[in-house]
């Protein structure tokens, strides 16, 4: 049974991008305003470089196509260690130095996050999910906040069949806020290395402070948001159409501040 209405505490879902996981000087930074945020809090992460790096060590040619990562076997290795060994891990213990109890978990883990193989046509990525609010282990999640935790999700799913499948942090960002809505009054706060979604990709003063969806037809049309961040403002307006509250697009280190986008349903 989900939290009524008028008793929802509010939650918020981090979501951080490779631009900030790779930033030595930023990443720390991010780390200290995330403690100082108040409420509860999830951080979902995705990949950073350094997973195409460990490839090419080992042999093995990243290969991307539409900014997705294409997931073979030898990838799937890869991705795994350092997805949700390294980069989960050294989160968490930099979280737990800043005084946040954090758990890193891939989907597999507790059964948080459960998908599907994405099919191979008409683009055959391999090894890679797809997820949705349904797949997302909401009540053991808002178990581990309850008990004063903070969860710290990589983009790894499972498809209840013993595959671990590599998903876009976005998705799962998204996902998992729609999911826990039911539970909380979400935020979901998409953290990158830009200031918002911008006018002028060259202008990080050209922050459009409001998106609707009618706004975001018009600026997609005139290819003005085009690329990688078409996809996250669609995981972004479909959170928002399913019960949370409020969508923030920013960078990381504006948290708690006016500088961001905030999207709109309406």
């Amino acid at each position: 049974m989900t939290t009524s209405q008028a008793a929802r505490p509010s939650l918020t879902v981090y979501k951080i991008g490779g631009g900030i996981l790779d930033a030595a000087a930023e990443l720390p930074r991010f780390l200290d305003l995330l403690a100082r945020q108040p409420g509860l809090k999830l951080l979902v992460h995705g990949g950073g470089k350094g997973a195409s790096a460990l490839l090419r060590e080992r042999g093995h040619e990243p290969q991307m196509l539409h900014g997705r990562r294409i997931t073979d076997a030898a990838t799937l290795e890869v991705v795994t260690m350092f997805y949700a060994g390294k980069t989960n891990k050294q989160l968490v213990a930099a979280l737990q130095a800043r005084g946040l109890n954090a758990l890193g978990l891939s989907g597999a883990d507790a059964d948080v996050l459960r998908g599907i193989h994405r099919p191979p046509a008409p683009v055959d990525y391999g090894f890679v999910g797809d997820l949705t609010a349904a797949g997302v282990g909401a009540a053991r999640l808002h178990g581990f906040l309850a008990a004063g935790l903070l969860p710290v999700l990589c983009p790894l799913i499972h498809d209840g069949h013993g595959q671990l499948l590599n998903t876009n942090a976005d998705t799962i960002a998204a996902a998992v806020a729609i999911a826990l809505a039911g539970f909380y009054a979400v935020t979901l706060h998409y953290c990158f290395e830009k200031n918002g979604v911008l006018r002028d990709v060259n202008d990080e003063q050209s922050v459009i402070a409001i998106l609707n969806p009618l706004i975001y037809a018009e600026l997609r049309a005139q290819e003005i948001i085009n690329a990688g961040m078409l996809p996250k403002l669609d995981n972004a307006f479909a959170a928002l159409a399913q019960g949370v509250e409020r969508v923030i697009i920013g960078h990381a280190l504006n948290i708690g501040t006016e500088m961001h986008t905030k999207l709109c349903p309406s």
